[in-house]
């Protein structure tokens, strides 16, 4: 059983476009926009990029383990909808192609430990209400 619901797929699925969130080497923290899919075999967010492997948002999820990663956007008239997924952070050596063709190979796959959504259908969840699943959370 995934712990997305029904909406919260359906919605990163309809998108292309999110922001990853993770702490650098300073202590600063560090926002980008990435291209992402949402991968039901592995209930994950696969990052990927034309050269991720590279990148400093690579080495800051792979330094800590741990990321931060939303999607929103503003559906007409004006109805804000979101979805903030933080988990656990890997790297991968493949996946990359899966998302886009150019991509290169690697990935950041996030496995979710908690998720907040709004604006996404019958199961909103408010801020300060996501679900939390502390069994695959790392500790210490």
């Amino acid at each position: 059983m995934s712990k997305f619901t029904s909406e919260e797929i359906a919605y990163l699925q309809s998108q292309r476009l999110g922001r990853l969130a993770t702490v650098g080497k300073n202590g600063e923290p560090h926002v980008v926009p990435v291209s992402f899919r949402y991968n039901p075999e592995h209930d994950s967010i696969d990052i990927g990029g034309i050269r991720i492997a590279s990148t400093k948002k690579y080495r800051d999820a792979m330094r800590h383990g741990r990321a931060a990663f939303v999607v929103d956007d503003v559906a007409p008239p004006w109805k804000p909808r979101m979805i903030e997924v933080r988990g656990t952070v890997e790297a991968l050596p493949e996946g990359g192609k899966e998302i886009m063709e150019h991509f290169a190979p690697e990935i950041l796959r996030i496995t979710p430990t908690h998720i907040v959504s709004f604006g996404l259908g019958s199961e909103d969840v408010r801020p300060r209400e996501g679900r939390v699943d502390f069994s695959s959370r790392k500790v210490g």
